[in-house]
């Protein structure tokens, strides 16, 4: 226990809460920080591998840049959330910055189609965390917008219950701290018998 509070000291929030590894095949979904991206990006090191997906061409811009400045390597594209173009089983864990709105602002069924498509390219026992825009204390609660809703609530609409829908068991709420909101889910080792959502039609 000691050591966990000692990593949550030295690194920022959302890369210690991360839990990403050495060694590992991460995938980071959207873009809150730059910084955080390259961060993530640089800890599974030169024996792990780090890919970015993000929506705009600006954003990718932003995340080669502070991949760079973070001396690390990744893999950068853009595109759809609800087609991620990713093999099934590619990675061993996938982190979503969604503090700006990423996934708040999708309807259900389009939340839904893009946390089956994070189940899909998740390796079984690989594991996602979602980072979301939480609760907000002090001065910068004067300021700061809430969200138009909770993602943390127990609603048949919330991330929680998206992930346990889409297969993640368990799913689960781990932190609400620092104004951000981080949910977990882990891939059964099997992988197999769970219901992924079914992919949005084209608008």
């Amino acid at each position: 226990m000691p050591l966990r509070r000692t990593t949550l000291r030295s690194e920022p929030l959302p890369v210690a809460m991360s839990g990403v590894r050495m060694g590992e095949r991460v995938l980071q979904v959207g873009v809150d920080g730059p910084r955080i991206v390259g961060s993530i990006a640089a800890k599974v090191g030169m024996t792990g591998h780090a890919a970015v997906f993000v929506l705009t061409d600006s954003q990718a811009v932003l995340v080669r840049k502070a991949v760079e400045n973070a001396t690390a390597l990744a893999d950068v594209s853009v595109g759809s959330l609800n087609a991620l173009p990713f093999p099934d089983a590619a990675f061993d864990a996938a982190v979503v910055h969604g503090t700006s709105g990423l996934l708040a602002a999708l309807q259900p069924a389009d939340k839904a189609a893009a946390i089956g498509e994070l189940f899909r390219v998740l390796r079984p026992g690989g594991r996602l965390v979602v980072i979301e825009q939480g609760t907000v204390t002090g001065l910068a609660s004067l300021f700061r917008a809430k969200p138009a809703t909770d993602p943390g609530s127990i609603g048949a609409d919330s991330t929680v219950a998206l992930l346990g829908r889409a297969g993640f068991k368990p799913a689960r709420l781990i932190a609400d701290r620092e104004g951000m909101l981080f949910s977990e889910g882990l891939k059964g080792s099997s992988g197999q018998d769970v219901p992924t959502p079914a992919r949005s039609k084209p608008a």
